[in-house]
């Protein structure tokens, strides 16, 4: 099983977590105290609106607006569909105001109510949902009617995983987390960004809310194979052309991994360094964790811990690896 690449990550947060070193008139150098990280491998007012006025003093239209009721598709057989379209041909014969927009607009709704081979789609998403629920109710929720009690009075998860939005890849099932256990937030790539009260706020709001108000004792980050986002991130050219509306401007939130990876293996095959990238940007993520002040403060009192994952639904295999974090005792020469 190919292992994650360890890298130091240091960083002074002497500043926000110690009291300045008050200097003597006596001669002498003072070292405060530094905090360090190190991956291991141990597993507006609105305007005034103007009145909106009439092109001509009557109404377009005399006739009241047609009500429509609407039914869900499996609630209507095929004759339903066919005598709500004919009923809609009429209207538009017997009021021509209603002019051909709305006559295209017919059109479209009668292509989405057939399917290729002009039958009355059955609408298997919404069958999928129903069982889907009816499924689970059954096997899991009136099964463990004590789990789904306690649940109703709270939540205190142990993990908060932050883990990629690919359908591949959901953490509950890859984990075997049970509801209540995990506090889980998925995005494009698993990423976490550093800390900005201005941007990707929903990250920190998340981060914020597991850590102070649910007391979470461990930060997970997990990458996976195969992983869109990370070769997103190796392709995209970063050159102030853009191709997407929100993807390369998430993406460049590990773009230091992107950097290492290729000062380091630039001559790697490019799928192989995008598997490099995938791991890599855990570590990123990781030390983006450490701009969190209440990270921070939970980590040196030993109340939470980081940890950075790699889920490979290729092979079937699962890496973990922790990063330690503490104060070297301050030294006075």
């Amino acid at each position: 099983m190919a292992h994650c690449s360890i890298s130091t990550i240091k960083s002074c947060f002497a500043s926000q977590l110690l009291t300045s070193t008050t200097t003597s008139t006596q001669s002498k150098v003072a070292f405060r105290p530094v905090a360090t990280a190190k991956l291991n491998s141990s597993s507006s007012s609105s305007a005034a609106t103007t009145p909106i006025s009439l092109i001509r003093n009557e109404p377009v239209f005399a006739a009241p607006a047609p009500i429509i009721h609407p039914l869900l598709k499996e609630d209507m057989g095929k004759d339903s569909y066919e005598e709500a379209i004919a009923a809609l041909g009429k209207l538009l014969s017997e009021n021509g105001e209603l002019g051909p927009v709305a006559a295209a607009r017919i059109d479209e709704i009668t292509a989405e109510l057939k399917t290729v081979d002009g039958s009355v789609s059955s609408s298997e998403s919404i069958e999928r949902l129903k069982t889907g629920f009816i499924h689970f109710k059954k096997e899991k929720y009136e099964q463990n009617p004590a789990l789904y009690g306690e649940l109703a009075k709270g939540q205190s998860p142990k993990f908060m995983v932050f883990a990629c939005s690919d359908s591949r890849v959901c953490p509950s099932h890859v984990l075997d987390f049970q509801p209540g256990e995990a506090f889980v937030v998925r995005n494009i790539a698993n990423m976490v960004p550093a800390y900005d009260k201005t941007k990707y706020s929903g990250v920190g709001a998340a981060i914020e809310y597991g850590v102070l108000h649910l007391k979470v004792q461990e930060i997970v980050v997990i990458g996976h194979s195969a992983c869109g986002g990370i070769k997103g991130l190796m392709s995209f050219p970063f050159d102030g052309t853009t191709s997407t509306d929100f993807i390369e401007d998430w993406v460049k939130i590990c773009l230091p991994a992107k950097a290492k990876i290729n000062a380091q293996h630039g001559e790697t095959p490019f799928g192989d360094k995008c598997v490099l990238c995938e791991k890599e940007a855990v570590n990123v993520s990781l030390g983006n964790l450490l701009s969190y002040p209440f990270v921070r403060e939970g980590l040196v009192n030993k109340t939470l811990a980081l940890k950075g994952g790699y889920y490979d639904f290729i092979k079937g295999s699962f890496e973990l690896w922790g990063l330690e974090f503490g104060l070297s005792p301050s030294l006075s020469v």
